[in-house]
């Protein structure tokens, strides 16, 4: 049997639960905590009509963002957010018996998406919360069509070291399909990888990415992959017609220029770490260096007690149990304002699971 996919918990519910009309903060899903674009938002509210089709082809789009990687309209791929991608790589390439190699913790529809295909997914633990790619070459066999790399890796926020990155590639076996789920790459030092630089130097590469982070469209469901042109066209013989909705298209086109929130949003992320990681050391908690917009926190209790009392305090955030990240909390970097009120409920906390 499946395991369900396991969601962050709404404002509402916390409402629904608790009761209470006080401020509920969440920082459970990464969400930009500056909200959306506002050239985004106002694109997809200036859509005035919805009784037609939307471009399916949307060249014109792909174009846009294929230039800034240095590539071209057929190196990419729309779709209903990243995950999308994620299900539809799965659906091109896998069959029953194959097998796939991802990290663990990482996101968890990957091995949904392999499991929903009859396929097996070999499963490497992390080295210090980071990937371990020398461990996922060794795992490579005549069965793997698939390998799956989450960098920066959620939910740790962990990145792996550039130079082990190049030779991994370089090691990786050309026939294998190597999909790279950069969906927090915006967040991550410039220095760090970036995919797409091998979407023209090794076929068979999927680079993911979505506007659903940085850009604040996590409502409007808009991801995008590169890949090269075999690759792409094979994906778009499985992909569902129209899977990009009219507001999301202009929403994404919009955000693409939109450079001064990108920019607040990356100094708000930088300021937001300058902010937490003193205090959380002060109060000895951990946490793994992250390059993206959350961390994974340890606490000195389960995670699920650590979820469910800051639930109580009015904080959303991710218990690590639902992760499989045990005695971990993952925490989205929010506002100064949000971030404080956070450092205060765990002060509170503390000393109690420690008890």
């Amino acid at each position: 049997m499946l395991d369900a996919y396991q969601r962050a918990t709404s404002i509402e519910e916390v409402r629904l639960r608790y009761g209470g009309s006080g401020r509920i903060i969440k920082l459970a899903s990464n969400e930009n905590p500056l909200g959306t674009s506002p050239k985004a938002l106002a694109a997809a509210r200036a859509v005035e009509s919805l009784h037609l089709y939307g471009d399916d082809a949307c060249l014109g789009l792909k174009e846009r963002f294929a230039t800034r990687c240095g590539l071209a309209a057929e190196n990419v791929v729309f779709g209903h957010g990243s995950n999308e991608i994620v299900k539809l790589v799965a659906e091109t390439f896998l069959h029953a018996g194959d097998e796939a190699v991802v990290a663990v913790p990482s996101f968890a529809l990957y091995r949904l998406a392999i499991a929903v295909r009859d396929a097996r997914a070999v499963e490497i633990p992390l080295s210090d919360g980071v990937t371990d790619l020398e461990a996922m070459l060794e795992a490579v066999s005549p069965r793997t069509k698939l390998v799956f790399v989450c960098e920066p890796n959620n939910p740790t926020g962990t990145a792996v070291d550039p130079l082990a990155w190049s030779a991994f590639v370089e090691r990786l076996p050309a026939d294998v399909v190597l999909v790279v789920d950069q969906a927090y790459r915006e967040y991550a030092p410039p220095e760090s990888v970036d995919a797409t630089v091998h979407v023209g130097s090794r076929p068979r590469t999927l680079v993911l990415r979505t506007m659903s982070k940085i850009y604040g469209l996590a409502a409007v469901r808009f991801g995008y992959g590169f890949a090269d042109p075999e690759t792409i066209a094979v994906m778009e013989r499985v992909r569902l017609p129209f899977n990009v909705s009219a507001p999301a298209l202009a929403a994404a086109a919009a955000a693409l220029d939109d450079d001064d929130f990108v920019r607040r949003s990356i100094e708000n992320n930088a300021a937001g770490k300058a902010q937490l990681f003193p205090a959380l050391a002060a109060l000895a908690l951990d946490s793994y260096p992250t390059q993206a917009n959350f961390y994974a926190l340890a606490v000195p209790t389960s995670a699920t007690r650590a979820y469910e009392d800051l639930l109580r305090e009015g904080i959303i955030v991710r218990s690590g149990d639902a992760l499989r990240m045990p005695e971990r909390l993952r925490i989205t970097i929010g506002t100064n304002d949000e971030n404080a009120l956070l450092l205060c409920a765990l002060e509170r906390l503390v000393d109690a699971w420690r008890a």
